[in-house]
């Protein structure tokens, strides 16, 4: 008994080490209102969870090659919640574009997760995106990846297949990815209040009396809540899309890393 507990602690550390790296990152998990002894304590259980249902082949030796299996496994936990984190920023990079259109550029709302000034309308999306998640199981599904990772790129491997003009390819089409979504996301709104942006501006030349600019900004103000609402199948259906792109993204990562 106590051979095998000592043959499976090296195991259970390290997949401990990806799942708690992960938890720093990831959304939903990275969060300052949840503690951190919860975060600790889920991925103890679900670290054992995964030693147990994991074959062991060949025991891992604490020696210091065992070192660098820690510093392997929190760079696979941190990339691995990054990639996920950063397409869920497109929803605010999406709200920052509403917000400037509507004229909500010059105030920002503290984030308590991160402590930085972020867009009132992105900040507002962001949450909502976050509420969808844990509506649909969109954390579950990210435990999903992570415990996946562990089968397709396994605790005791060392080396890494992955090229460096890979893993820029990688980042660039992900970074491509957030964009398209934030655009998608936006552009039924921003292109309207541009259309209202056009009128007014056709409006100051035909009434110049009129000074636009007290009565512009409360009527694009109106109109983007409007739209806003109006909008929301639609931004419920991106994210929809949005939570399929971090997925793949998180298999594409660990088929990188050598897993596949």
């Amino acid at each position: 008994m106590i051979n095998i507990i000592f043959e499976t602690l090296p195991y259970f550390l390290l997949i401990l080490i990806r799942l708690t790296s992960f938890f720093l990152i990831a959304p939903v998990f990275s969060m300052r209102g949840v503690p951190n002894q919860f975060k600790i304590g889920l991925g103890f259980f679900i670290s054992l969870v995964a030693v147990i249902s994991t074959p062991i082949d060949e025991p891992i030796l604490l020696d210091s090659t065992y070192i660098l299996l820690i510093v392997k496994e929190f760079g696979i936990g941190i990339s691995l919640g990054f990639t996920a984190a950063l397409l869920l920023y497109a929803v605010q990079i999406a709200g920052a574009f509403i917000d400037f259109q509507m004229g909500f550029a010059m105030a920002n709302v503290m984030d308590p997760q991160t402590g930085s000034q972020v867009p009132i309308i992105g900040h507002f999306k962001y949450m909502m995106a976050l509420l969808f998640c844990l509506t649909v199981n969109g954390h579950h599904m990210m435990l999903d990846g992570v415990m996946m990772s562990i089968e397709l790129f396994p605790v005791e491997l060392t080396s890494f297949s992955i090229k460096p003009e890979q893993l820029a390819q990688f980042m660039t089409k992900v970074f491509i990815e957030m964009f398209l979504i934030a655009l998608q996301i936006a552009i039924p709104i921003v292109g309207s209040l541009l259309l209202i942006d056009i009128a007014l501006g056709i409006l100051a030349k035909t009434v110049p009396q009129l000074n636009v600019f007290v009565v512009g900004l409360p009527i694009k103000i109106f109109v983007g809540f409007i739209l806003l609402f109006l909008t929301l199948p639609i931004y419920f259906y991106l994210l929809q899309v949005l939570f399929g792109k971090i997925m793949s993204s998180m298999s594409q990562l660990i088929g990188l890393l050598g897993g596949i």
